[in-house]
């Protein structure tokens, strides 16, 4: 995004050079959006990439929507790729939308600490890219339809504005080793490995709190094994535990509060198992 601006200019400027983009491809009466894939479909991503999004259906009509997809596993180098593709924009009340099979606890709780200081708002979906006939990129489409699994659940935390679509899955479960996750009721463990899975949880179950969730999200995500299926949130979980701010219980004041980094380890050795 480099110096492009800040706030309002910075997705107003990256909405223009997306227009001006697909108008120099094509022809005056050219049909577009004649093909569309999911942002993910593909070779498998190794790590979550950030990308900007709008939804503007054709050269010169208003966006009505514009939204940073995060699509793919939470790894080591999560956060900082998130810190290098925001720079120093003022990305305060941009949308980040998941689209994830969760990872590295740490990593996942620094990108939902680094959204909250950025007073952001997340949500879940599925993000989809539409082609012209000429192979060119017109626009994307969203979709509520998506999975948030494992650590994603809680990077959407981080949104100070936090929403979860009726169609979206937020799915759960232990955190665990994350060289023992296959094959984990025949692994060995040793002592360090459950004082890392120890460690890991306290800094999931504090990070849950500031955040102004419910640690009964941890109590949930705990009952579940990672020898067993992901457990999903029910409508009434999403509710009862704050996940999703748009909820007639949650208090908004809860999911505004500043967010320190102090006392975050900085590796990890667990991770929440996605599928």
């Amino acid at each position: 995004m480099g110096n492009l601006g800040k706030g309002d200019g910075v997705k107003s400027h990256l909405l223009g050079c997306m227009v001006l983009a697909a108008c120099s491809t094509l022809l005056a009466n050219a049909t577009c959006g004649t093909m569309a894939w999911a942002a993910n479909d593909g070779p498998k991503l190794t790590t979550m990439k950030f990308e900007w999004n709008s939804d503007v259906p054709s050269c010169g009509a208003r966006p009505a929507q514009a939204w940073i997809s995060a699509i793919g596993p939470v790894t080591e180098t999560t956060a900082a790729d998130f810190e290098a593709f925001a720079g120093t924009n003022n990305l305060r009340g941009a949308l980040i939308v998941l689209d994830s099979e969760g990872g590295s606890v740490l990593s996942a709780i620094e990108l939902g600490r680094a959204i909250r200081r950025r007073e952001m708002m997340t949500t879940v979906g599925r993000t989809s890219k539409v082609r012209c006939p000429d192979g060119t990129i017109s626009h994307s489409n969203l979709s509520p339809a998506a999975d948030c699994e494992s650590m994603c659940a809680f990077i959407l935390l981080g949104g100070v504005q936090r929403s979860v679509p009726n169609e979206a899955r937020v799915l759960v479960h232990q955190i665990w080793p994350r060289r023992k996750r296959k094959g984990s009721l025949e692994n060995d463990y040793t002592a360090d490995d459950v004082s890392i899975v120890q460690r890991d949880l306290a800094t999931l179950a504090r990070y849950t709190v500031e955040m102004g969730v419910s640690i009964e999200l941890i109590e949930a995500a705990s009952r579940v094994p990672p020898w067993q299926a992901l457990h999903a949130l029910t409508r009434d979980e999403i509710r009862q535990f704050a996940v999703s701010t748009e909820e007639p219980s949650v208090k908004m004041s809860n999911s505004t509060a500043p967010v320190g980094t102090r006392g975050t380890p900085q590796q990890t050795g667990a991770q929440a198992v996605g599928r």
